[in-house]
């Protein structure tokens, strides 16, 4: 009987995506942590609520936890941030997919074509530097208060993070892999589905969730156009009727959809990527 291992039992032993080996190591770390985020947030919920009962602390203009959850439940009661949520994710989303259309096009556009490049970046990355809030008045005057002109803000939020990744993506394919390609033959259809795709799908992912989070950030500033409903009209009620425990829970409200949203953008994309051999896992 020997002590040595062969080649093959200690590559067995050592695969990483082996099931056995998981097993041996123990069990999923995203299982083990995945609540993990929410340890930060309640730790300071709980700070927060015993500097105020304690009287370390004042709660009038920061109210504790338990005062805004009450605010949160009395909306949630009554209906009030239903209605708002669902205002608020009906223009997020018709903002993204508009922007997130004309940013992947356009993009793609300029990631492939050097003169079409040349003739839009440097007007888009002009545009780009422009704050959201100096859109209102023009949109207003455009379109007026009503929904269109929400929805085309928060396109234009979401349209320069997807351009970019688009455009940044596609010129910065390797150029081997294109002559990869051109070795095997392929045609301009196979060149696209087999090589460039693959090699922008990931940046245009991280793009779209990018777009999706600057949307949620624009969203505000449209709902303070004339709207009357939204949690962006939930915040300014609160600021001129003095309710600091109502603004507050918008922007709880606010973090906690737009998390959800990055959630499920992230879920849908996952099995696109399902053939990326990252490390990850092994970090």
């Amino acid at each position: 009987m020997t002590d040595t291992m062969s080649h093959s039992d200690l590559r067995h032993s050592v695969d990483p995506r082996d099931p056995r080996s998981s097993r041996v190591k123990g069990s999923n770390p995203s299982r083990s942590f995945a609540l993990a985020g929410i340890l930060l947030p309640l730790l300071l919920a709980i700070l927060w609520e015993a500097a105020i009962r304690s009287g370390l602390a004042v709660g009038r203009l920061m109210p504790p936890p338990s005062t805004i959850g009450a605010t949160l439940w009395e909306l949630a009661k009554s209906g009030e941030l239903q209605l708002h949520c669902l205002a608020t994710l009906g223009r997020v989303l018709a903002g993204f997919a508009l922007g997130a259309l004309f940013g992947t096009m356009i993009g793609a556009a300029a990631g492939a074509l050097v003169v079409v490049r040349r003739l839009i970046d440097p007007t888009l990355q002009a545009l780009r530097a422009v704050p959201s809030i100096a859109w209102v008045p023009l949109f207003i005057l455009w379109m007026g208060i009503f929904e269109t002109s929400k929805v085309a803000l928060i396109a234009v939020g979401v349209f320069f993070p997807v351009y970019l990744g688009v455009a940044g993506a596609i010129e910065g394919i390797d150029r081997k892999l294109i002559e990869v390609g051109q070795v095997f033959r392929l045609n301009r259809w196979a060149m696209i589905r087999r090589v460039m795709l693959p090699a922008v799908l990931p940046a245009w992912i991280i793009a779209l969730r990018s777009g999706l989070g600057l949307g949620f950030m624009f969203v505000v500033a449209a709902e303070f156009m004339g709207a009357s409903e939204g949690l962006g009209f939930l915040l300014v009620d609160g600021q001129q009727m003095g309710k600091p425990a109502q603004i507050l829970a918008s922007i709880i409200t606010f973090a906690v959809l737009g998390k959800l949203a990055d959630g499920v953008l992230v879920m849908v994309s996952k099995p696109l990527l399902l053939w990326q051999d990252t490390a990850r896992g092994a970090l």
